[in-house]
């Protein structure tokens, strides 16, 4: 168990972890270095870019799959993609770094359907994202191996591609939901020489350095490297600040050989302010709130993260129809939060302060009192400096064999494997605006409209709980794609796995008193399927209809967000299931890719409150859908155009609220209500036109619609009656993006990157009657590209 950071040490580890940063930046801008895009497969180009004329048609659209075999990062893909049915949407590298999309968040945000939440809570500060109406955090994967800890990813440059996979997961990846999964595909050595650096200045103090070098050495030994450092100012934002570096080194041995060995290593340091934004009640900011504000402490607030993944893969090939891989992995992210969220009284200029909607108040306002700070003054309170220093492990083997074989008339791609996992959690929690003994800090008001951003009180840390979990998880599976005939395929897989687990938290007394918390354990047997059947009317379209399903056990994962406590540790696992019909039709020889697809997304059970006082363990009574429509275009409309849209609808009802005990007594009040951040439309666009003289145009937009922040809840009554004021929306807005890049000779271009064109006033990530992060502002950034 790791001891607590001191004050002392918490300062010198931020120290240490700038001075490291600062150096990388400055090493790598002295070689004025930028990343590329390399080929990790063979026939892959080594040109960077959408703006590469010569690039295939994989770069330039960033959209398009290997049609010729299945996604390389997973063998778990027994068909290929047009003959896969499921709805898979790919961000490639050069998509991403046409648009300057520089965090996963960024990234996420150009895919309808997802939503962003505050970021913070039980499984602590970090990216918190809704996927098709339900929370994905837990559905994140590196390669196919799950991603759980709760941090920002902040950074792509060592990213080879992105793929949201729509639907039920459980067979991919174990214990999953019924939304879907993302997955970060990594970088990996490959055959060709290529060196490419570039450099990147741009306003609020934008710079940014990367290098991607890929060198053969010999016959069957390739090595990689790729490095990052990064800092800039938030666009819009007075004190919001991003500083970062990384490295990710790879080798592969065995080069097309039939025995291949890779080793990949990254290496990321973080130095962030934590965004929690403004005030945010009833899903708007507070009147007369510059989104610029900064309501925290700036020599207090800190979010410091340090991401080390170590990977091992092993290939054998006996033969064309027959090979065995291993991948193994281990994982440490660890993160230091001190944070201070915009939460307190409000009290406006006019002499009134916010309140939630009500059934008396519908103004979402009241007077201020005399025991409320003046007019115009913010009193803060809450979580208001709370540390928290977390350490999550990861310790992962898979073992997969892949056979083709025929059984008469029939062809079979059959995949074969068995993955164990164990993950530890480590968490110290306290908190640093403490007197010498321990007291809490009378906080100074703020002036709302000029808020202080510096803290000048005593500082002492005081730790509250110590909190330790840790989940071990073995299964074994089996997918297979068999060919009936021509025109019709079965594609199906099923899994097994036993998920066990166990947390405790030990809370701490200001004297320094420890009270020893309770072991809570879980342990289940989980079984998770999926199936489609394919019809290919002609050679390059494909309908599908699939069918699967997903178990999510109550010790999810290790840290607080995912771990049982009393109330659920003997509930059985939440159910959930998922329908899609849908069609992919492959046009120009493969070059342009549509798709569409209609589904329905159950979660047929999930845990609710019994309601019953003789009864303390909740009950999987709780049941909510998802109905929606997915379109999508990607690849080239003609040799100088390219695109890549996606569109999303989804029809998000609750069916049951509350367990069967409170809806025979009238208590139902959510039943019928759409789901929280869940929006109704969602749609994106990139596309690109080459010019004449090698200059590139391109146009981005985003528009996310708006969606529900609250359900009907109960008024004090008797009898019980339900709230008939408004539900909370979040507005709809519209971001649009441009780029215009200048390829100068086969070595050299630049491109200019300008996000939120027309500087559109949005809030995203929002926690209602709370707070609410503002979208970035209007920033324009510059970077030179050179390869050799």
């Amino acid at each position: 168990m790791r001891k607590p950071s001191s004050p002392a040490a918490v300062g010198v580890r931020s120290h240490a972890r700038r001075a490291l940063g600062a150096a990388a930046v400055a090493g790598l801008a002295g070689l004025a270095i930028a990343p590329t895009a390399l080929a990790a497969e063979a026939d892959a180009p080594v040109a960077t870019a959408p703006a590469t004329a010569d690039a295939d048609v994989s770069e330039v659209s960033g959209v398009k799959v290997d049609a010729r075999k299945p996604a390389p990062e997973s063998p778990k893909y027994t068909a290929k993609p047009l003959d896969t049915p499921q709805t898979i949407t790919v961000v490639s590298q050069g998509v991403i770094e046409a648009q300057n999309l520089l965090s996963l968040r960024d990234i996420l945000s150009t895919v309808p359907g997802i939503t962003f939440g505050a970021g913070e809570g039980g499984g602590g500060f970090g990216d918190s994202i809704n996927l098709r109406g339900y929370s994905a955090n837990n559905d994140l994967t590196i390669d196919g191996v799950r991603d759980s800890a709760q941090y920002s990813r902040s950074d792509p440059f060592n990213l080879e591609q992105l793929e949201v996979v729509n639907g039920a997961n459980g067979v991919y990846s174990g214990s999953g939901s019924v939304g879907g999964t993302i997955n970060m595909v990594t970088k990996r050595p490959g055959r060709r020489d290529s060196i490419g650096v570039s450099a990147g200045v741009g306003t609020e103090g934008y710079l940014r350095a990367t290098v991607d070098a890929n060198q053969r050495i010999g016959e069957t030994i390739a090595v990689r490297l790729n490095a990052m450092a990064h800092k800039n100012d938030v666009p819009g934002r007075d004190v919001e600040k991003f500083e970062r570096w990384g490295v990710a080194p790879s080798i592969v041995f065995g080069l097309e050989g039939p025995t291949q060995f890779t080793i990949l290593y990254s290496h990321q340091e973080d130095t962030n302010t934590p965004q929690y934004g403004v005030p945010f009640y009833n899903g708007r900011a507070l009147p007369g709130v510059d989104p610029s504000n900064y309501y925290g402490y700036s020599n207090v607030d800190t979010q410091e993260q340090t991401v080390d993944v170590l990977t091992g893969i092993i290939e054998h090939r006996f033969s064309d129809n027959f090979s065995i891989r291993n991948l193994a992995r281990f994982q440490k992210v660890t993160q230091l939060t001190i944070v201070d969220p915009p939460q307190g009284t409000f009290c406006l200029a006019n002499g009134t302060k916010a309140a939630a909607w009500s059934q008396t108040n519908l103004t979402g306002f009241t007077a201020c009192l005399a025991t409320d700070p003046a007019p115009g003054f913010y009193q803060p309170s809450g979580p208001r400096g709370n540390l928290r220093d977390s350490e999550n492990t990861l310790l992962y083997n898979q073992t997969d064999a892949t056979l083709s074989f025929t059984t008469g008339a029939l062809k079979h791609r059959l995949v074969v494997g068995a993955a164990f996992l164990s993950e530890d959690f480590h968490l110290d929690t306290g908190n640093v605006l403490r007197t010498a003994t321990g007291g809490a800090v009378t906080l100074p008001t703020m002036n709302i409209a000029n808020p202080n951003t510096v803290y000048a009180g005593p500082r002492n840390y005081f730790r509250s709980s110590i909190q330790d979990g840790e989940r071990r998880n073995q299964s074994s599976y089996a997918f297979d794609n068999v060919e009936l005939s021509e025109q019709f395929a079965f594609n199906f897989g099923v899994r097994y796995e036993y998920n066990e687990g166990e947390n405790r938290t030990d809370n701490y007394a200001t004297t320094g008193v420890v009270t020893p918390g309770t072991v809570f354990g879980n342990d289940e047997h989980l079984v998770s399927y999926r199936f489609g059947l394919v019809y290919k009317p002609i050679p390059n379209a494909s309908l599908y209809l699939a069918y699967g399903n997903a178990q999510t056990p109550s010790q999810a994962t290790v840290n607080g967000a995912g771990a049982c406590s009393v109330a659920t540790c003997t509930v059985d696992p939440e159910e959930a299931e998922n329908f899609e019909l849908g069609g992919k039709w492959d046009l120009h020889g493969g070059r342009l890719s549509l798709t569409a697809s209609v589904f329905r997304n159950d979660r047929s059970n999930y845990k609710v409150a019994s309601g019953d006082p003789t009864v303390p363990d909740q009950q999987l009574d709780g049941s909510a859908r998802v109905d929606g429509v997915a379109l999508g275009a990607s690849g080239r409309l003609t040799d100088k155009w390219s695109v890549f849209a996606n569109y999303t609808y989804l029809d998000s009802k609750v069916l049951q609220g509350v367990s069967d005990y409170n809806a025979a007594l009238g208590l139902d009040f959510t039943r019928g209500d759409p789901l929280t951040s869940v929006p109704d439309h969602a749609f994106s666009l990139f596309t690109t036109y080459d010019l004449p003289r090698d200059i590139q145009v391109g146009y981005g937009l985003t528009y996310q619609g708006e969606y529900y922040l609250t359900q009907h809840g109960q008024v004090t009554a008797v009898p019980p009656v339900r709230t008939s004021f408004p539900l909370v929306t979040a507005e709809d807005y519209w971001v649009h993006r441009a780029t215009v890049s200048w390829r100068v000779n086969r070595s050299l271009d630049l491109r200019l990157n300008v996000n939120n064109l027309f500087d559109e006033v949005y809030y995203n990530r929002g926690r209602n009657n709370g707070w609410a992060t503002p979208g970035e502002r209007r920033s324009a950034r510059l970077t030179l590209n050179y390869r050799f």
